[in-house]
């Protein structure tokens, strides 16, 4: 019997050797770095109305509102996030039926939060009604804000 074990050994150690000599080495698995993430695409996140800017091009404390007298000039402050070399954001401010009053489009770079300030004035002053401002990416609305002269 211990020559029989002896003897099925003998046969099965070259044969499992052989296995391991002759297997096909795995498949170097090639991986690459991870892609950096693309910077965000510049977005309008908000738009703030009021009568009175900071240097920074934000509405000044207290300035906000959302109802004008006819000869306050109209400040829009609007905020943006994202990355872009070059991008045009443009106000188009209308009153009532959709009648144009201003339409002022500007080109930002911008690299993370940024304030671009959009302001229209009337020095005879502006006829009391409904109006609007409309902020515009790449000339598609993104935005839009109704504000009242009284």
């Amino acid at each position: 019997m211990r020559l029989m074990r002896l003897a099925s050994l003998l046969v099965l150690v070259p044969a499992l050797a052989g296995c391991s000599r002759d297997a096909e080495p795995a498949p170097e698995v090639q991986t690459q770095p991870a892609a950096e993430a693309a910077p965000a695409a510049l977005t309008v996140t908000g738009v703030e109305l009021g009568n009175a800017i900071t240097p920074e091009k934000r509405i000044a404390e207290g300035g906000a509102k959302e109802e004008f007298a006819p000869m306050e000039t109209i400040y829009a402050s609007v905020a943006t996030d994202g990355s872009a070399s070059s991008a045009t954001l443009t106000a188009r401010w209308t009153y009532q039926d959709g009648q144009v009053v201003d339409e002022t489009t500007q080109t930002i770079a911008a690299a993370g939060p940024a304030v671009t300030e959009f302001h229209i004035a009337k020095p005879d002053g502006f006829p009391a009604g409904q109006y609007k401002v409309e902020i515009m990416g790449g000339g598609a609305s993104v935005l839009t804000r109704n504000f009242t002269v009284r």
